[in-house]
């Protein structure tokens, strides 16, 4: 028994040795410092919400709490501050700007790769000039067309402005370019409109991208400060970037660990999404690049 387990074990060795190329080895251990190092900060951030709030500011500093401690996150949801009601402004604003710019995008980059009309490559390269507007230049009109609409102080306010995005036209527009157009010339010769090429055989092929694009859009959502910070002012319309800000300011600085804690809590439902769904995001960006 002994010797059949050392010989299927040095097998075991052998075959791994065999599989690892050895002339990448340096650039694994590098690579393997760096992800240490990335993941340090959010080690530190955990292990200090769940430490005591003695021991926030310790020195030396340690990375693991000595014991196991709730009391911060108790703290940021029995504080002032409605969190969950913050939470809950940010999923919607979030589910809501998904959904919504993969309608809109997905129905404009139809129309720019399969509809024929004046100006269409020329309409399309002056909707990429979109991708070179910093938001910060478009928030003053953008808050006096809110006003004039009364959407101030209302979700609405950060959900419909982020329906017409650039990048996700451009995303969607490249990846369609490189459908194969059999299919939809074949429906269009039987009779079929527009719509039931895009409804019944374009969408249903462009589930990379959407899937990609759902992830990029929600994460941008989720962070979204500029807007919050500037259309919104009351705690009931209040997302987590800015309710993070009325969050610090009352615990103080002498509450780390419910601050790290509150932190925890708004990154986490971003780290399950995009540990699930993050090969989708490398295909639809390789599949940019595919040409017809």
């Amino acid at each position: 028994m002994t010797i059949a387990h050392e010989t299927t074990f040095s097998n075991r060795v052998l075959a791994a040795s065999q599989v690892i190329n050895w002339r990448n080895l340096p650039v694994m251990i590098l690579l393997g410092i760096g992800a240490i190092f990335m993941l340090l900060p959010f080690l530190w951030m955990f292990a200090t919400s769940m430490r005591p709030a003695s021991e926030a500011y310790q020195l030396p500093p340690s990375f693991l709490p000595s014991r196991l401690n709730f009391d911060a996150y108790w703290a940021v949801l029995d504080s002032p501050i409605p969190f969950l009601r913050m939470y809950f402004n940010s999923f919607v604003v979030a589910v809501a700007t998904t959904i919504g710019t993969i309608v809109t995008s997905a129905m404009a980059a139809f129309a720019f790769s399969r509809l024929r009309f004046p100006g269409n490559s020329w309409l399309f390269g002056f909707m990429l000039l979109g991708l070179m507007v910093p938001p910060a230049l478009i928030v003053i009109p953008l808050f006096f067309g809110m006003a004039a609409a009364g959407l101030l102080d209302s979700l609405w306010s950060l959900i419909l402005p982020a329906l017409a995005s650039p990048l996700a036209v451009f995303m969607m527009r490249q990846f369609m370019e490189g459908q194969p157009r059999e299919y939809e010339e074949a429906a269009f010769v039987d009779g079929a409109s527009y719509w039931t090429i895009f409804w019944r055989i374009s969408l249903p092929q462009m589930g990379p991208p959407i899937a990609a694009l759902s992830i990029i859009v929600f994460t941008s959502s989720w962070n979204n400060f500029l807007l919050p910070l500037i259309f919104v002012r009351k705690f009931e319309t209040m997302t987590l970037p800015v309710g993070m800000v009325a969050l610090s300011d009352n615990f103080g600085s002498l509450s780390l660990a419910a601050i790290m804690a509150a932190v925890t809590m708004c990154v986490l439902p971003l780290l399950v999404v995009f540990l699930i769904a993050q090969r989708f995001i490398v295909e639809s960006i390789t599949s940019t690049g595919i040409k017809r």
